[in-house]
Protein backbone atom coordinates (compact mmCIF):
# COMPACT_ATOMS: atom_id res chain seq x y z
CA UNK A 1 0.00 0.00 0.00
CA UNK A 2 1.20 3.48 -0.79
CA UNK A 3 2.25 5.59 2.26
CA UNK A 4 0.77 8.71 2.74
CA UNK A 5 3.76 10.89 3.34
CA UNK A 6 6.29 11.85 0.57
CA UNK A 7 9.70 13.37 1.16
CA UNK A 8 10.71 16.03 -1.13
CA UNK A 9 14.23 17.47 -1.77
CA UNK A 10 14.76 20.87 -2.76
CA UNK A 11 18.21 20.59 -3.77
CA UNK A 12 19.02 23.84 -5.77
CA UNK A 13 21.79 23.15 -8.46
CA UNK A 14 24.21 20.45 -7.94
CA UNK A 15 26.25 18.72 -10.26
CA UNK A 16 24.78 15.58 -12.79
CA UNK A 17 27.31 12.88 -11.52
CA UNK A 18 26.30 13.85 -7.47
CA UNK A 19 22.83 13.33 -8.30
CA UNK A 20 23.36 9.95 -10.26
CA UNK A 21 25.49 8.80 -7.82
CA UNK A 22 22.97 9.54 -5.27
CA UNK A 23 19.93 8.18 -6.97
CA UNK A 24 21.85 5.14 -7.59
CA UNK A 25 22.71 4.40 -3.89
CA UNK A 26 19.25 5.05 -2.64
CA UNK A 27 17.86 3.15 -5.08
CA UNK A 28 19.99 0.07 -4.20
CA UNK A 29 19.69 0.73 -0.53
CA UNK A 30 15.78 1.38 -0.12
CA UNK A 31 14.07 -1.88 1.65
CA UNK A 32 9.69 -1.95 1.76
CA UNK A 33 9.48 0.82 4.38
CA UNK A 34 11.66 3.46 3.08
CA UNK A 35 9.38 6.43 2.02
CA UNK A 36 9.40 7.07 -1.48
CA UNK A 37 10.97 10.80 -2.74
CA UNK A 38 11.09 13.70 -5.27
CA UNK A 39 14.33 15.52 -5.97
CA UNK A 40 14.19 19.13 -7.02
CA UNK A 41 17.07 20.38 -8.63
CA UNK A 42 18.67 22.10 -11.73
CA UNK A 43 22.13 20.98 -13.31
CA UNK A 44 25.04 23.25 -14.90
CA UNK A 45 25.23 22.39 -18.42
CA UNK A 46 25.35 18.74 -19.30
CA UNK A 47 24.75 16.08 -22.18
CA UNK A 48 23.51 12.63 -21.05
CA UNK A 49 22.93 9.43 -23.35
CA UNK A 50 20.82 7.33 -21.90
CA UNK A 51 20.92 3.15 -22.66
CA UNK A 52 19.89 3.62 -26.16
CA UNK A 53 21.86 6.67 -26.97
CA UNK A 54 23.34 6.63 -30.65
CA UNK A 55 26.27 8.86 -30.04
CA UNK A 56 25.90 10.04 -33.75
CA UNK A 57 23.27 12.28 -31.86
CA UNK A 58 25.77 14.37 -30.51
CA UNK A 59 26.31 16.79 -33.34
CA UNK A 60 28.78 18.56 -32.00
CA UNK A 61 28.82 19.05 -27.99
CA UNK A 62 32.08 21.28 -27.82
CA UNK A 63 33.10 22.02 -23.65
CA UNK A 64 29.62 20.61 -22.44
CA UNK A 65 30.21 17.48 -20.66
CA UNK A 66 29.07 14.12 -22.27
CA UNK A 67 27.75 11.71 -19.59
CA UNK A 68 26.40 7.95 -20.29
CA UNK A 69 23.80 6.89 -17.96
CA UNK A 70 21.26 4.07 -17.09
CA UNK A 71 17.85 5.94 -18.19
CA UNK A 72 16.26 4.56 -21.00
CA UNK A 73 16.19 7.15 -24.09
CA UNK A 74 18.64 8.94 -26.34
CA UNK A 75 20.12 12.29 -25.54
CA UNK A 76 19.09 15.15 -23.83
CA UNK A 77 20.50 18.39 -22.15
CA UNK A 78 20.26 19.90 -18.77
CA UNK A 79 21.51 23.39 -17.85
CA UNK A 80 20.93 25.85 -15.84
CA UNK A 81 17.06 27.50 -15.66
CA UNK A 82 15.47 24.15 -16.16
CA UNK A 83 13.38 22.28 -13.88
CA UNK A 84 14.44 18.53 -13.11
CA UNK A 85 12.21 16.19 -10.76
CA UNK A 86 13.75 13.15 -9.99
CA UNK A 87 11.08 10.41 -9.09
CA UNK A 88 12.66 7.79 -6.58
CA UNK A 89 9.38 5.63 -5.77
CA UNK A 90 8.79 2.10 -4.95
CA UNK A 91 6.47 0.82 -7.97
CA UNK A 92 5.80 -1.87 -6.69
CA UNK A 93 4.18 -0.89 -3.62
CA UNK A 94 2.54 2.08 -5.51
CA UNK A 95 1.39 -0.93 -8.23
CA UNK A 96 2.32 1.50 -10.90
CA UNK A 97 4.13 0.09 -13.99
CA UNK A 98 6.37 2.03 -16.29
CA UNK A 99 4.06 3.14 -18.89
CA UNK A 100 1.65 4.68 -16.33
CA UNK A 101 4.13 6.43 -14.63
CA UNK A 102 5.09 7.90 -17.90
CA UNK A 103 2.10 9.28 -18.27
CA UNK A 104 1.07 10.69 -15.10
CA UNK A 105 4.47 12.63 -15.67
CA UNK A 106 3.66 14.22 -19.04
CA UNK A 107 0.15 14.53 -17.36
CA UNK A 108 1.54 16.37 -14.72
CA UNK A 109 3.25 18.95 -17.00
CA UNK A 110 0.44 19.12 -19.05
CA UNK A 111 -1.67 20.11 -15.79
CA UNK A 112 0.87 22.67 -15.29
CA UNK A 113 0.83 24.40 -18.48
CA UNK A 114 -3.03 24.36 -18.80
CA UNK A 115 -3.01 26.44 -15.56
CA UNK A 116 -0.68 28.70 -17.55
CA UNK A 117 -3.15 29.43 -20.05
CA UNK A 118 -0.98 26.74 -22.59
CA UNK A 119 -2.38 23.70 -24.11
CA UNK A 120 0.19 20.91 -24.52
CA UNK A 121 0.13 17.06 -25.58
CA UNK A 122 1.92 14.21 -24.99
CA UNK A 123 3.33 11.94 -28.06
CA UNK A 124 2.98 8.02 -27.61
CA UNK A 125 5.90 7.62 -29.89
CA UNK A 126 8.26 10.23 -27.99
CA UNK A 127 7.74 10.45 -24.30
CA UNK A 128 7.60 13.88 -23.30
CA UNK A 129 5.39 17.15 -23.33
CA UNK A 130 4.79 19.06 -26.75
CA UNK A 131 3.69 22.21 -27.56
CA UNK A 132 2.53 22.49 -31.26
CA UNK A 133 5.78 20.71 -32.69
CA UNK A 134 8.37 21.72 -29.78
CA UNK A 135 9.33 19.92 -26.83
CA UNK A 136 8.84 21.51 -23.55
CA UNK A 137 9.45 18.57 -21.23
CA UNK A 138 11.77 15.39 -21.85
CA UNK A 139 11.22 12.16 -19.57
CA UNK A 140 13.42 9.51 -18.70
CA UNK A 141 13.42 6.78 -16.68
CA UNK A 142 15.20 3.60 -14.58
CA UNK A 143 13.30 0.86 -12.93
CA UNK A 144 15.78 -1.18 -10.79
CA UNK A 145 14.48 -4.05 -7.98
CA UNK A 146 10.99 -2.44 -8.69
CA UNK A 147 11.83 1.47 -7.73
CA UNK A 148 12.76 3.71 -10.34
CA UNK A 149 15.04 6.73 -10.58
CA UNK A 150 15.52 9.40 -12.80
CA UNK A 151 12.31 11.45 -14.08
CA UNK A 152 11.42 15.02 -16.21
CA UNK A 153 13.53 17.82 -16.92
CA UNK A 154 10.76 20.76 -17.61
CA UNK A 155 12.28 23.89 -19.92
CA UNK A 156 11.45 26.90 -17.79
CA UNK A 157 14.04 29.97 -18.26
CA UNK A 158 17.06 28.52 -19.94
CA UNK A 159 19.66 29.18 -22.64
CA UNK A 160 18.17 26.85 -25.20
CA UNK A 161 21.40 26.70 -28.04
CA UNK A 162 23.22 23.37 -26.31
CA UNK A 163 20.01 22.29 -27.59
CA UNK A 164 21.22 22.58 -31.39
CA UNK A 165 24.21 21.16 -30.63
CA UNK A 166 22.26 17.51 -30.83
CA UNK A 167 18.89 15.78 -31.94
CA UNK A 168 16.91 16.25 -28.99
CA UNK A 169 15.86 12.89 -27.83
CA UNK A 170 17.11 11.52 -30.96
CA UNK A 171 15.08 13.36 -33.24
CA UNK A 172 16.97 15.45 -35.97
CA UNK A 173 15.73 18.84 -35.94
CA UNK A 174 13.41 18.34 -33.24
CA UNK A 175 12.13 22.03 -31.89
CA UNK A 176 12.52 22.71 -28.24
CA UNK A 177 10.57 25.42 -26.42
CA UNK A 178 10.45 27.02 -22.57
CA UNK A 179 7.90 28.65 -20.45
CA UNK A 180 9.16 32.24 -21.10
CA UNK A 181 9.30 31.32 -25.15
CA UNK A 182 5.27 31.13 -24.22
CA UNK A 183 4.72 34.08 -22.73
CA UNK A 184 5.18 32.31 -18.77
CA UNK A 185 7.91 34.36 -17.04
CA UNK A 186 7.25 32.49 -13.32
CA UNK A 187 10.29 32.40 -10.75
CA UNK A 188 11.48 28.58 -10.31
CA UNK A 189 9.58 28.59 -6.50
CA UNK A 190 6.22 29.24 -7.48
CA UNK A 191 6.59 26.16 -10.61
CA UNK A 192 8.30 24.03 -8.53
CA UNK A 193 5.68 23.91 -6.22
CA UNK A 194 2.83 24.29 -8.84
CA UNK A 195 4.21 20.70 -10.05
CA UNK A 196 5.16 19.31 -6.96
CA UNK A 197 1.38 19.77 -6.30
CA UNK A 198 0.24 18.73 -9.44
CA UNK A 199 2.56 15.44 -8.96
CA UNK A 200 2.00 14.69 -5.24
CA UNK A 201 -2.11 14.71 -5.86
CA UNK A 202 -1.84 12.42 -8.60
CA UNK A 203 0.55 10.01 -7.05
CA UNK A 204 -1.95 9.35 -4.11
CA UNK A 205 0.13 11.08 -1.13
CA UNK A 206 -1.63 13.25 1.26
CA UNK A 207 1.04 14.83 3.45
CA UNK A 208 4.89 15.45 2.40
CA UNK A 209 8.25 16.51 4.05
CA UNK A 210 10.49 19.22 2.96
CA UNK A 211 14.59 18.58 3.36
CA UNK A 212 17.32 20.04 1.63
CA UNK A 213 20.06 17.84 1.38
CA UNK A 214 21.13 14.43 -0.51
CA UNK A 215 20.78 11.24 1.64
CA UNK A 216 24.56 9.76 2.18
CA UNK A 217 25.66 7.78 -0.79
CA UNK A 218 25.93 4.44 1.04
CA UNK A 219 23.49 4.75 4.07
CA UNK A 220 20.06 4.82 3.37
CA UNK A 221 18.35 7.86 5.82
CA UNK A 222 16.26 6.74 8.43
CA UNK A 223 12.65 6.19 6.68
CA UNK A 224 10.12 6.55 9.27
CA UNK A 225 8.71 9.68 9.84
Amino acid sequence: MLPPLVQVRQLGRIEYRTAFAAMQAFTDARDAATLDELWLLEHPPVFTLGLNGRPEHLLAPGDISVIQVDRGGQVTYHGPGQLVVYVLLDLRRAQLGVRQLVTLLEQSVIELLVQYGVAAHARPEAPGVYVGQAKIAALGLRVRRGCSYHGLSLNRDMDLEPFSRINPCGYPGLRVTQLRELGIFAGLPEVQDLLMRILIRRLGYTTLRTVTALPPLSLQEPSHA
